[in-house]
């Protein structure tokens, strides 16, 4: 069931950017498909600089997601981040990537671990809209946050402090596609 759910979501999504890039729009993109990895020839090719960030352009200009972004390129993901969502992101700060064990990050950034790259970068989307207090409210309910993985995380609330699956959610970010939760830690399963 899970993994049909999951299907769904990445059918749902790859629909959704075919369609936007069909659609007609007035905005254009500097470079032609030609000049652009094949990768990025969808929505995360386009320049727009009018309408509100998504949560790629965000990341993108926050320096203390540089170690994600740069993961995010390596999986070759961009485009799932600029769908039209809601999509929810939680965004390891660059310390937590520096927290894990030492060689990771640069053994993850290689192409033949782009698999398992990719698996734990889906592990901090969920589809839907949480800011924090979304997902306060969530953990009194004793709800789980259901992710792009099929996995569901578990929130706590600490006084003020919210907790996502051992992860602390430092800010929430609204975007024009969704939040982007900022974590102190990356989350591994």
């Amino acid at each position: 069931m899970k993994a049909t759910k999951l299907k769904i979501l990445v059918l749902l999504l790859s629909l959704g950017s075919i369609m936007a890039c069909n659609s007609g729009s007035k905005t254009e993109s500097s470079t032609t498909a030609s000049e652009t990895p094949s990768h990025l020839q969808g929505q995360a090719s386009v320049e727009d600089n009018e309408s509100d960030k998504n949560i790629l352009q965000v990341a993108i200009g926050s320096e203390a997601h540089s170690t994600l972004v740069v993961a995010v390129q390596a999986a070759q993901i961009e485009n799932i981040l600029v769908n039209a969502g809601p999509l929810t992101v939680f965004a390891p700060v660059n310390d937590a990537f520096a927290a894990l064990p030492e060689g990771t990050v640069d053994n993850l950034l290689k192409p033949e671990n782009k698999g398992d790259l990719t698996t734990i970068l889906t592990r901090h989307a969920a589809p839907g809209s949480y800011n924090m207090e979304d997902l306060k409210r969530e953990a009194s309910k004793g709800r789980k946050i259901y992710m792009a993985t099929g996995d569901y995380l578990e929130v706590v609330v600490d006084g003020e402090d919210v907790w996502v699956a051992g992860a602390k959610v430092l800010a929430s970010i609204q975007t024009s596609n969704g939040i982007i939760n900022v974590v102190d830690k990356v989350i591994l399963p």
